[in-house]
């Protein structure tokens, strides 16, 4: 089974950490004030303490370059199947979307958080994707699955998305 481990830091560290371990499948991502590394393995990771994720449903190969929109999605351990299975029903293939990389379907195996990572050629393409009725319909988690029967509350906080890109932006210039 493939597993996901993201760990954050400083940009320069960041880098440091990625030019140490050159053949490992790890890429490096920058968002608005923070960098995270992605290691991509069916072995061990090589960060000390990373947050770590099995990879439950996947499309298409993560590559080096491109816009990453990470949906964290908060969800009950009662909910847990109701939403893979749901998910895995429902969610848009979006494989031959423009300008459409990777997805992964991410189960935290350290908290009640997925993450469903979109990679993108870049940020026009993601938001291109963000304002089709299918993206709206699958990330709609205000209206449809917050309840699964009488006492199942699927999600247990809103969600978030956060935006990173492989290119790092100095902010300083």
């Amino acid at each position: 089974m493939k597993n996901v481990y993201i760990t954050r830091g400083t940009p320069e560290f960041m880098e440091k950490i990625k030019e140490k371990h050159v053949n490992e499948n790890i890429i490096l991502m920058h968002g608005s004030g923070s960098s995270q590394l992605l290691h991509e393995t069916e072995g061990k990771s090589v960060f000390q303490t990373p947050q770590r994720y099995e990879v439950i449903e996947e499309s298409g190969e993560l590559q080096e370059h491109g816009f990453f929109a990470l949906n964290n999605i908060t969800v009950s351990d009662e909910g847990k199947p109701i939403f893979e299975e749901r998910f895995k029903r429902d969610h848009p293939d979006m494989k031959h979307a423009p300008g459409f990389i990777a997805f992964r379907l991410l189960r935290s195996i350290d908290s009640d958080t997925y993450i469903v990572l979109t990679e993108w050629e870049d940020s026009k393409a993601f938001d291109l994707q963000k304002n089709t009725p299918a993206f709206s319909t699958a990330y709609d988690t205000t209206k449809k699955d917050l309840v699964a029967g009488p006492s199942i509350h699927i999600f247990s906080s809103a969600p978030y998305i956060t935006l990173f890109s492989s290119l790092h932006v100095d902010e300083s210039q």
